[in-house]
């Protein structure tokens, strides 16, 4: 059985008749020829981009390193922003979704019961979150109205047309 170990790279040898379990092998795979670029080795003398190195001319960014974060003389980052001192209640604040007196008119002309569920499906707030009744527009038909806040003047345009007001806690 003669040995055929003279493959080029690249070509798999392939298994003859009478020769069994001599086919394709993870060890004969080679790369396409082409398909691998050996990476440029710069500042290994002048025939290879051996002088600047891909690093421009002059300057420190050419000669060594800058510490992290430097900016060229600018003001940093780190030292522009306000240290994170004391205490804030901006992230206490409650935010409401905002229905006017005005918009419940044109949703519920024929009156009847209102609670977020039904402003939810009707497109007036977004689900799981507060709502609340300003008096913006008026309103003519008799609501049953049912929301986390409202204003005074709200509440007083829905009453003054025949409704209720119930606050949600």
């Amino acid at each position: 059985m003669p040995e055929n170990n003279t493959a080029e790279p690249g070509v798999v040898p392939e298994a003859s008749e009478g020769e069994r379990g001599r086919g394709l092998k993870l060890h004969h795979l080679r790369p396409a020829p082409g398909a691998h670029k050996a990476k440029t080795r710069v500042g290994r003398g002048e025939a290879s981009k051996g002088k600047s190195a891909g690093r421009g001319t002059k300057g420190t960014k050419a000669r060594g390193q800058m510490r992290q974060g430097f900016e060229g003389g600018q003001m940093p980052l780190q030292r522009r922003i306000p240290k994170l001192k004391g205490f804030s209640n901006a992230g206490f604040g409650v935010s409401y979704q905002v229905v006017n007196t005005g918009r419940l008119a044109e949703l519920f002309p024929e009156g009847g019961d209102v609670t977020p569920e039904t402003l939810v499906a009707r497109g007036a707030a977004r689900k799981g979150e507060l709502i609340k009744v300003l008096g913006t527009g008026e309103i003519g038909v008799a609501l049953r109205v049912t929301a986390h806040a409202f204003s005074a003047t709200a509440a007083a345009k829905i009453e003054r047309a025949g409704g209720t007001v119930t606050e949600l806690s």
